[in-house]
């Protein structure tokens, strides 16, 4: 039984009554160009086929009943009465349910059931594929017509605005618009997009999970972004057309602003203009389909997050040495937010079991406790499995 199979029947279970709509959503890796995004900048994401499933029927009255079947949890609330939960799960859901609200749409009550095969903390955005399957659940059921570009935005918002994580539009776009065997090569400020063939030839991606949770709505995130923009501000004084850090080169950075701001706010602002150079050649390797020279680009990104931007930590740095060893892997860095979660590799497919012992095993060694491997392939972005089309 497929995991869409089995949360259509837990929610027939539960309501004793089939789902009106069952939506696939995935996860998402992202394979250079991190914290980029929330500064206008380039991103390459793909949807994975890791993803969350959402059952989901309209009710007859204005009531909400929601059921995390992984984590044994159910929330119970009113339309028009959504505060935010000690649970935090539910908060993802009603976020969006409140966008819905603030752009004067009438939607009615809702049960919902969600389960899925994402790892909870590992940097695969469970939660912007949780967003965008509820916006495009709810679009469907009372069809509402809107577009894919605006549940993207209306998933962000959700995010921004209730949760209270000033997250990019990367991730939910990814969520939504992903498209099996390729990277979104994506303009986080025009919204324009490509689809970038990713064929890895001998190649597998393969996550390393420190299993090193992180909570982003808490603090650094949010922290990183007030530099950023306290950087923009400081170039905007002999700048007055840098709008963000997308409109910055190295020379605006090394020679004017490293004598404006601390040194703190110069490095975050000197990775964010580097990782958007490093995207741009690493794009164009990808095309030619060398793989060596994009793993070289990843490496490069690792570093900028580690001691410029500082949001890895000692276990993602440590993977990402072990990677350097191995002579089967062509790139690795970390990926997401940081503080945890994991590191993407480029792996030959002949030898990757035997890297996961290698690094499994030295990893154990070294703190105590062995992470976990994923591997994954592209994905088409969110769907309907089966219900309203």
């Amino acid at each position: 039984m497929s995991q869409h199979e089995i949360i259509a029947k837990n929610f027939s279970s539960i309501f004793k009554a089939a789902p009106q709509l069952v939506v696939a959503c995935p996860g998402r890796i992202n394979l250079i160009g991190e914290h980029t995004d929330y500064n206008n900048g380039f991103v390459l994401p793909a949807a994975i086929d890791k993803m969350i499933t959402i059952a989901i029927s309209r009710r007859k009255d204005n009531l909400l009943h929601f059921v995390a079947v992984d984590f044994g949890q159910q929330f119970k609330g009113k339309l028009g009465k959504l505060d935010r939960s000690p649970q935090l799960w539910p908060d993802y859901v009603n976020g969006v349910l409140e966008q819905f609200r603030k752009k004067n749409f009438v939607i009615g009550g809702l049960n919902i059931v969600i389960g899925g095969d994402i790892p909870a903390g590992a940097g695969l955005s469970s939660s912007a594929a949780l967003e965008c399957g509820i916006a495009f659940g709810v679009n469907e059921l009372f069809e509402l017509g809107l577009d894919k570009f605006e549940l993207v935005k209306m998933a962000q918002a959700a995010e921004n605005e209730f949760v209270g994580v000033r997250c990019g539009i990367m991730d939910q776009f990814a969520s939504m618009f992903g498209k099996e065997g390729h990277a979104i090569l994506l303009d986080c400020r025009s919204l324009k997009y490509e689809y970038v063939p990713l064929d890895l030839h001998q190649h597998e991606i393969l996550l390393m999970d420190t299993r090193i949770k992180h909570s982003l709505a808490a603090g650094e995130y949010n922290v990183r972004r007030k530099q950023c923009e306290q950087g923009v501000n400081a170039l905007q004084k002999v700048y007055p057309q840098v709008e963000s850090l997308r409109d910055a080169n190295r020379a605006m950075i090394e020679y004017t602003l490293k004598d404006l701001v601390p040194e703190t706010i110069y490095n975050r602002c000197k990775y964010v203009v580097e990782e958007n150079l490093r995207l741009q050649v690493g794009c164009e390797a990808l095309r030619r389909n060398d793989i060596v020279t994009f793993g070289k680009k990843m490496y490069a990104s690792h570093m900028g997050l580690s001691k410029l931007y500082e949001v890895s930590c000692p276990e993602l740095d440590y993977l990402v040495d072990l990677a350097r060893e191995e002579y089967s892997i062509a790139g690795a860095r970390m990926m997401g937010g940081g503080f945890g979660g994991c590191t993407i590799n480029i792996v030959k497919k002949f030898s990757i079991n035997e890297v996961i012992e290698r690094m499994s095993t030295a990893f154990k060694a070294r703190f105590g406790i062995e992470p976990l491997a994923y591997k994954c392939n592209l994905s088409n972005g969110t769907y309907a499995v089966s219900g309203k089309k």
